[in-house]
């Protein structure tokens, strides 16, 4: 997934969203910070949201199951991943991919794992912390072997 991807995706899904959270579009347009003009051409799929748009609302949204259901269940991994162009650094507890995660591999203290919905790719730790996040799966396999020999 790229950043033009998840514009359209979220772009398609902003009406399902605004709906979810039962707000009118003037409602939607302000939380967003746009005009209820420009909203209603992102929802008549007349125009696209953007990148900041499309930030602005897995950040205060990301409890919609919308978003869940399009994203996975950290909508804002999937942003930062994508923003970064992946993750590489020990960053944030997780619940531990239980539902929204399928195993790949396990070695020692930590696991690779592959979002179910978005497709990209984490690894974790035996806490559940993330070290790294990308949607590369070659990529991912080369750090997780470099975490598992310690390096």
């Amino acid at each position: 997934m790229d950043k033009e991807q998840l514009i359209e995706l979220i772009s398609k899904k902003i009406r399902l969203i605004r709906l979810e959270k039962e707000y009118s579009q003037d409602k939607m347009a302000e939380v967003m910070g746009i005009s209820k003009k420009t909203l209603v051409q992102i929802e008549k799929g007349r125009s696209l949201a953007g990148w900041t748009n499309s930030v602005a609302i897995c950040a205060l949204f990301r409890d919609s199951e919308i978003l869940q259901s399009i994203l996975g269940d950290e909508p804002l991994e999937v942003i930062e991943t994508i923003a970064h162009d992946g993750i590489n650094r020990p960053k944030d507890k997780t619940m531990g991919g239980r539902v929204w995660w399928k195993e790949i591999e396990t070695n020692g203290e930590f696991r690779l794992q592959q979002n179910l919905i978005s497709h990209h790719f984490r690894i974790l730790d035996s806490k559940d912390y993330r070290w790294f996040s990308t949607f590369d799966k070659d990529e991912a396999k080369i750090r997780f072997s470099e975490l598992c020999r310690g390096e």
